[in-house]
């Protein structure tokens, strides 16, 4: 007997691990709130994510940094400029949908490689329409930071972002950690926490929503090591999942080829679990090189150099990005 999605979804309900957020006001789409036994298991996998890879490591520092961050922050980091989903809106419903989702749906393949104007032509080929089967109208991309105000007044200058992912407030923290302790290379920050999404239509349950928490490491590296550091942080991601009882065969590793990462990446290994809608992402392998201390040292004007004991050249650390979804 297959189990499906909607299986999962009402037993969640039922057994209290999993509740829709709101729900008494009819709900907010892309939110869910977690239940006595949603609570526990997350604490549960937290703690022995902190201990497998925080508390039995000597290079580890666990942080938690602020939600809110200075809007500079995501301008440096590249958020403001190019964290953005193709948006395109039913003509008759007005209802907005994510354009890459509706060509997944319809069976288009490597739509993450996709331009905007492939997009367009391609929706144009294949006749397709919205959901409720009417026409669409011109896409447009649409920034996946939630804006919001702080102080009295709203203008240009009280505009602060909900952060769209943990990383940023470890990279911003890298000179405070190496100033208190001075560590070694390599060495890491490691942060659970809470990240905000604008999904333009949330969907596949807690798969794609607009608030959610990530495990996820920063780890510094010299840049003529990172790839046998690459290479370890891939095989102790896989003791992990095995560790909390994924089975390996429905794990597979996803090769990110160039024109599919971020714009800061050098290499990305994407893993991929046999969920019952299909294959989904639950972690991520990143080299992020050193973009993202580079882009902080230029726009904050401080020095974020590492600076080796035996009196070598200071240099920028390159980065390890191993990220888990909780």
């Amino acid at each position: 007997m297959s189990v499906t999605l909607e299986d999962i979804v009402s037993l969640a309900k039922r057994r209290g691990f999993i509740y829709q957020g709101s729900e008494i006001y009819g709900g907010l789409a892309g939110t869910y709130d977690y239940g006595p036994l949603g609570a526990v298991l997350k604490r549960n996998i937290v703690n022995a994510w902190l201990k497998y890879f925080v508390d039995s490591w000597d290079d580890m520092y666990q942080i938690d940094t602020a939600i809110l961050m200075n809007p500079k922050v995501w301008q440096a980091s590249g958020h403001v400029d190019t964290f953005h989903d193709p948006l395109i809106e039913d003509v008759k419903t007005k209802k907005r949908y994510r354009l890459d989702h509706l060509l997944e749906d319809a069976g288009v393949k490597n739509t993450a490689s996709m331009s905007l104007e492939q997009m367009i032509d391609t929706i144009k080929q294949k006749g397709i329409k919205s959901p409720e089967g009417n026409d669409l109208g011109n896409p447009a991309k649409f920034n996946l930071l939630f804006k919001t105000s702080i102080g009295s007044v709203e203008d240009e200058t009280s505009t602060v972002y909900l952060r769209g992912e943990t990383a940023q407030g470890m990279f911003v923290n890298f000179k405070n950690i190496v100033d208190s302790f001075y560590p070694d290379l390599p060495f890491g920050i490691a942060q659970v926490g809470r990240n905000f999404r604008n999904e333009i239509s949330p969907r596949d349950f807690i798969f794609r929503v607009r608030e959610f928490e990530i495990m996820e490491f920063e780890y510094f590296v010299h840049p003529d090591d990172w790839e046998k550091n690459f290479e370890k942080w891939r095989l102790d991601m896989h003791k992990w999942f095995e560790l909390i009882g994924l089975p390996k065969e429905k794990i597979k590793e996803v090769e990110v080829p160039k024109e599919d990462r971020a714009h800061y990446s050098k290499r990305t290994i994407d893993f991929h679990f046999e969920f019952p809608h299909g294959f989904d992402e639950i972690a991520g392998l990143a080299y992020r090189t050193d973009f993202d201390l580079s882009q902080h040292q230029k726009f904050s004007g401080k020095n974020l150099e590492y600076r080796p004991k035996d009196g070598s050249d200071p240099f920028i650390p390159h980065v390890i990005e191993p990220t888990f979804g909780l």
